[in-house]
């Protein structure tokens, strides 16, 4: 495929990356995932999300101008996700739209996204959620999907804002107290609940009743989307008290 029509008029740049291939029998999908570039240059950033030896694409790429472009038809399973998981769902690239932003990322000093770039990311968003359409809890982090292995777009990303604006799930952070806690080495019922949470929510745990290694790294990608202000893996009061008041929003939402 060497050229296509951009299929939201808020990409105004097509550059047909080769990187994807079937839905494997999804008719559409539910799912945006957000991530940032991770390069220094959005230029390069293109060129190898449309290099044939990378495997890796994506559906948008948005620049710091908030220039927005197409890289791989939304029909089409674009390689963004890797390996990754939610609400048991293993194959995300299958059932999502992947969106790129232009950002270094924690590895070359991890500046500020520009408003252009926020602004492009909300418009595009609201119009994947009312054209496909994708409910506000499947607006997803790429490190909520594989926080084993990624952290973007990281705790600088305006999530509270994208939820004002219409699109994904928020709720306010509980207040950051002194009380109890969980954190690595720990085995409780407490854990087992907080573990039967996140998976609640969706993210990929299991439930073992201990605080290991796992389980540090999903509350940090919890804590990078939801609580951002404090990024530990440690699952004090603000964190469980988030966590629960999302669920309860989620239910709100959904009902």
């Amino acid at each position: 495929m060497t050229s296509f029509s951009p299929d939201s008029p808020l990409a105004t740049k097509v550059a047909s990356s080769p990187n994807h291939d079937e839905r494997n029998g999804v008719a559409r999908p539910n799912i945006i995932v957000l991530h940032y570039t991770g390069m220094s240059d959005g230029h390069d950033a293109l060129v190898r999300l449309c290099e044939p030896s990378s495997k890796v694409s994506c559906h948008y790429l948005i620049f710091e101008d908030g220039t927005v472009v197409q890289l791989v038809p939304e029909a089409r399973r674009a390689w963004h996700a890797g390996v990754s998981a939610w609400k048991g769902e293993t194959d995300i690239n299958a059932h999502s739209i992947g969106i790129e932003i232009v950002n270094p990322g924690h590895g070359l000093g991890y500046p500020d996204f520009t408003e252009p770039q926020i602004r492009s990311v909300i418009l595009l968003c609201r119009d994947l959620v009312a054209r496909l359409p994708i409910p506000p809890d499947h607006v997803l982090a790429h490190s909520d999907v594989a926080p084993a292995r990624k952290d973007d777009p990281g705790e600088k990303f305006p999530w509270r804002r994208l939820c004002e604006e219409g699109v994904g799930l928020w709720v306010e952070p509980h207040p950051i107290a002194a009380g109890p806690r969980l954190a690595a080495g720990d085995k409780s019922e407490a854990v087992s609940k907080l573990q039967a949470w996140l998976k609640e929510y969706g993210y990929g745990i299991p439930i073992t009743g201990k605080y290991d290694k796992m389980t540090e790294i999903v509350v940090t990608a919890f804590q990078r989307h939801f609580r951002p202000t404090r990024v530990d893996g440690i699952a004090d009061v603000s964190t469980v008290e988030t966590l629960r008041s999302l669920l309860a929003q989620r239910q709100h939402v959904n009902s």
